[in-house]
């Protein structure tokens, strides 16, 4: 049987000096002869980095999809890309996010490589490796670090986040002690992984599962679980079959695929930040997709999931219910089931069998946590080109509210303001002029002010 051609052979398959550079330099890390046969070649695209936290155990998964990559004949070959954490980057890691699909789309162009496994978790680097990934459209698969464990304070569950904002706010209306509020800390972070609410970082893991572009059970199985060891094991044996039958992301991910993700994040009460990262990724896809189809494609759509923000449980929670393919079966009438999947499977297929151990995190469709609970579009004379809001994180006195304004100019002057007399819990605070300057993480220096192309 002939071995099919990978564009890697035009690294390692030349008897010519080329060939003999490119073999020679990789056989110097220990490498044997028989690696460079033409077999594929999987790069795995790693944002492990101390300085991001929800990132830092992607070594070991990164050493996990190697073993499955090569019990399925590829040769995996791992490389950095820069980390965008949300929990240390100044100003936002959002302001990163496409530096860093760049830093992804060349280190993909510019290399030896027949399919890549993107590892990601943190909020912005999962659509920062997707996007860069889809400009090249090699075959893809995605894996993500998984949330951490449940925070544990005093008997109770406390979220990433959610908590984080609640005890904040007690601590300063001395509801709270700071010897408790200091205490926390450890309680609400003890394990490896992302923020366990559905934040940014779950939602696009959810995300990722719901277009197709992961396996069975990657938004929801805690990073410490050894089933996530598993699913990393199984990922570097199916990417080596993708690139085998050449499933590029374009033959995965169609216009089908996005409706089934908007309406899957209106069900689990996702993250806003996904419109950003979905319309961004559509780009590179060429893919038609625009803000009203988040309005409505998922507007009459039940919040089922409770989870903090919207509700009370946690990621764990989740996984134990059943997680995502629990969900979309609870869902399934309004979803595309022929959708295509990385394993090769229609979405239909990967769901047909799942089940819900636990009624109250996924909710019966007739016993929702809140109705009509997709993302929502809003348009007026403060957002002409358009607003959005997550009803289901919205107290009715946020949906409907009339109140005096109170405008800030910039960051700054809103730390200065913001425990002023001039506020109470009826105000409007409106944010105008947000721009670096001013913010701590982006000093002057000197006398010399940031660029205008910055601010």
């Amino acid at each position: 049987m002939t071995r099919k051609t990978y564009r890697s052979a035009q690294w390692f398959g030349g008897l010519d000096r080329n060939g003999f550079l490119h073999r020679s330099w990789m056989k110097s890390q220990g490498i044997p002869e028989e690696m460079f046969d033409g077999r594929p070649v999987i790069g795995i695209c790693n944002t492990w980095s101390e300085l991001t936290p929800c990132n830092g155990h992607l070594r070991d998964l990164a050493e996990r999809v190697k073993r499955g990559v090569i019990e399925a004949g590829g040769l995996p070959l791992e490389f950095p890309v820069m980390s965008l954490g949300e929990t240390l980057m100044r100003p936002t890691a959002m302001l990163f996010r496409n530096l860093a699909s760049m830093d992804v789309e060349e280190s993909i162009r510019a290399n030896p490589i027949d399919g890549v496994v993107l590892l990601c978790g943190c909020d912005k680097t999962t659509p920062a490796l997707v996007m860069g990934a889809a400009s090249c459209d090699l075959p893809t698969i995605v894996l993500s670090g998984g949330p951490m464990l449940n925070g544990k304070m005093q008997g109770r569950d406390i979220g990433s986040g959610t908590n984080l904002f609640s005890m904040s706010e007690d601590l300063r209306a001395g509801h709270i002690t700071a010897e408790e509020f200091m205490a926390a800390e450890a309680c609400m972070s003890r394990s490896a992984g992302s923020c366990m609410t559905m934040g940014t970082a779950s939602t696009m893991a959810a995300m990722m599962e719901a277009l197709g572009l992961a396996l069975p059970q990657n938004a929801a199985t805690p990073a410490v679980d050894s089933r996530r060891g598993v699913l990393a094991h199984e990922t570097g044996r199916q990417i080596v079959r993708m690139v085998e039958q050449d499933q590029t992301m374009s033959r995965i991910v169609d216009r089908k695929s996005f409706e089934n993700a908007i309406k899957v994040n209106a069900a689990i009460g996702g993250s806003t930040n996904a419109i950003i990262h979905f319309l961004a990724i559509a780009g590179r896809m060429e893919i038609p997709l625009d803000l009203n189809d988040f309005d409505t494609l998922a507007r009459d759509l039940p919040l089922l999931v409770d989870l903090m923000p919207s509700g009370r449980f946690l990621m764990e929670d989740f996984y134990y219910a059943g997680g995502l393919p629990a969900l979309m079966s609870r869902i399934a009438s309004d979803l595309h089931l022929d959708a295509t999947t990385v394993n090769g499977r229609t979405l239909g297929e990967n769901i047909r069998n799942s089940a819900c151990w636990n009624d109250a995190v996924i909710r019966p469709r007739d016993k929702p946590v809140k109705e009509n609970a997709g993302i929502a579009v809003l348009r007026g004379n403060l957002a002409p080109d358009g607003a959005v809001i997550k009803p289901s994180a919205a107290s009715p006195d946020l949906v409907r509210h009339r109140g005096p304004a109170l405008v800030f100019d910039g960051l700054a002057d809103m730390r200065a303001r913001i425990d002023s007399e001039e506020a109470d819990e009826n105000t409007v605070l409106v944010m105008r002029n947000v721009g670096l300057k001013g913010h701590p993480g982006m000093p002057e220096v000197g006398n010399m002010p940031l660029p205008r192309k910055l601010l």
